[in-house]
């Protein structure tokens, strides 16, 4: 019963995180590209403070780097290095940010100096647009 309701508490603790929101905007240098719609960053979140957040493209999904197919495995690194070419070691804004529904990044609108970044990987045909709900497969695309 005391692991039932530990279980509990921590759900609750997790949820109430997850539904925390900031507007922002937070400016933030690309440290690394994790995948297609993935990086980290030293964000600026004071005067002279700054910290280290793994951030996720909100309203993207880009195909994953473990990919189910060779088709996925190419669109995937086609997403990544397209992510790398244009943010990498460069700065970006975080706006909308929230808790990522899986824990250890967060979600937020990214924009570059020129533009949104999300938006601009959808055009070029490298992600979708994504709601948070079920992630449609990349093979037979």
């Amino acid at each position: 019963m005391i692991l039932c309701g530990t279980i509990m508490l921590l759900n609750t603790a997790y949820a109430s995180d997850f539904s925390r929101y900031f507007p922002g905007p937070v400016t933030a240098q690309v440290v690394r590209i994790v995948d297609g719609d993935t990086f980290e960053a030293s964000a600026a979140i004071w005067l002279d403070q700054q910290i280290s957040v793994r951030v996720r493209i909100a309203g993207i999904d880009a195909p994953e780097l473990r990919a189910r197919c060779d088709g996925e495995r190419v669109r995937a690194e086609a997403a990544r290095d397209y992510l790398s070419r244009r943010i990498a070691g460069g700065e970006v804004r975080l706006s909308a940010l929230r808790y990522d529904k899986y824990g250890g990044r967060v979600d937020a609108s990214v924009a570059d100096p020129r533009g949104d970044v999300g938006e601009a990987m959808v055009r070029a045909g490298l992600a979708r647009l994504y709601d948070g709900g079920h992630r449609a497969g990349w093979c037979g695309v």
